[in-house]
């Protein structure tokens, strides 16, 4: 998320009713909000996880909330507070929230020319749609949500909903507050049911020429290339780079932070666990890998019963062997 106004460091303990230890450059400013997968210069982030101190402090953020001691880079300002995710989120909900809407459609969204919105569809603050798009009934479009030009989107799709993503703490979960935002090409097709999550603090992308069959997840932080297609009931999880032109048939889902090469086709059924390199690979099964392979081990299964009885009579042949060698 960018700001629209720099935070300076003294501001930003001002946001923080904790004690805090500031190591480093003070003269730094923070310009947005970001989790590590997508820090860029000038943007705030906090780390807590042993698995990840030392990517971030290599990582492009300039200001880090911090739970310990630890050198400051050249350049950055690290921020030691005993909780950095509570800090993080204290500043992120300094600059969102949720503002209830009695409204279909919002005041603030920009509709383009041409475009058409059916009965029952919900259009959030600050949405912008392009030119002659057709949005079906009953869907819903959330705040900040940005959709391109020839956009078509059919019945009870929602677009821009909050990540499904929280920590585990002793007393529950703790929700992360999106303050991303989705961006949608043009010349799209969203089928029915589809549901695309907005960034937790960068964007979900889809590029141009995407089309979606029904009942598809597309999780926060996603990054899904021009001209995919995706099956029915396919899902791809958060923070994962689709290159363009990938295509993933019905049922099939991809794990989290992977990155899928271009002209990649995933057979339906298939489960994705591991980031796929070389361009124009098929795969299949769970856990996916290349379909030659995959049907090769299946042919051999199916010969397994057989194989077994061949085995057993084998076995049968060799114990009377012996018998008649121990009688000799």
């Amino acid at each position: 998320m960018k700001l629209s106004k720099p935070i300076t460091i003294d501001e930003l303990l001002g946001m923080l009713n904790v004690n805090a230890v500031v190591v480093g450059d003070r003269s730094n400013v923070v310009l947005g909000i970001n989790e590590l997968h997508s820090v860029q210069p000038g943007d705030l982030s906090f780390v807590d996880n042993e698995k990840y101190y030392d990517r971030m402090l290599r990582s492009a953020a300039t200001v880090i909330f911090i739970n310990k001691d630890f050198e400051c880079p050249q350049g950055k300002t690290l921020i030691r507070v005993d909780d950095p995710l509570m800090a993080y989120l204290t500043v992120v909900r300094r600059y969102i929230a949720f503002h209830p809407q009695t409204e279909m459609i919002h005041p603030s969204a920009v509709i383009g020319e041409g475009t058409v919105i059916q009965p029952g569809t919900f259009v959030g603050e600050n949405v912008v749609i392009g030119r002659n798009c057709v949005i079906h009934s009953n869907v819903s479009i959330y705040a900040d949500t940005v959709i391109g030009d020839n956009v078509i989107i059919q019945s009870g799709s929602v677009i821009g909903a909050d990540a499904c993503y929280f920590q585990k703490r002793p007393d529950g979960w703790l929700k992360f507050d999106s303050c991303g935002r989705t961006v949608i090409g043009n010349d799209v097709e969203v089928g029915c049911c589809v549901c695309i999550d907005r960034g937790v603090s960068g964007d979900t992308f889809v590029g141009d020429g995407c089309k979606f069959d029904n009942l598809v997840q597309v999780g926060h932080d996603t990054y899904i290339g021009k001209r995919c297609l995706f099956g029915a009931q396919s899902a791809i999880a958060g923070c994962t780079r689709m290159e363009d032109e990938c295509v993933v048939w019905a049922k099939s889902v991809i794990n989290k932070d992977l990155t899928i090469a271009k002209r990649t086709t995933i057979l339906a059924l298939s489960g994705v666990d591991k980031s796929i390199a070389e361009e124009g690979t098929t795969v299949f099964g769970a856990p996916a890998c290349d379909a030659r392979k995959k049907w090769r081990e299946m042919a051999y299964c199916k010969q397994l019963p057989d194989f077994m009885e061949d085995f057993k009579k084998l076995q049968k042949e060799v114990e009377e062997l012996k018998k008649q060698l121990a009688e000799k």
